[in-house]
């Protein structure tokens, strides 16, 4: 069941946390403070950086990210096994 749950809320998963990060982009000042903080470091790490090691950059970005979007996944399906397990002592406890 554990396998079979993840492959149905997989495409769930992801639609909702598009959507958070457009809630926080639209709302949240902090994040947005933030997120434009990260572009201008990394704008400026680009613009001094040899041209041999913007590349790595670029990689190590796009490492950083793959390894957000894991994670962000797997706390998301977390807190859903976590709502489903609380659910479930609940009804027992209401037996």
């Amino acid at each position: 069941m554990h396998n079979s749950l993840e492959v149905l809320l997989d495409s769930l998963i992801r639609i909702r946390i598009e959507s958070l990060y457009g809630e926080l982009n639209k709302n949240n000042t902090s994040y947005n403070l933030f997120s434009s903080e990260r572009n201008l470091y990394l704008k400026q790490l680009h613009e001094i950086l040899p041209e041999d090691l913007r590349k790595t950059l670029f990689l190590y970005d796009d490492a950083d990210l793959s390894l957000q979007a894991i994670l962000e996944r797997e706390i998301y399906l977390q807190g859903f096994k976590d709502a489903l397990h609380l659910h479930r002592e609940l009804n027992v406890s209401l037996v």
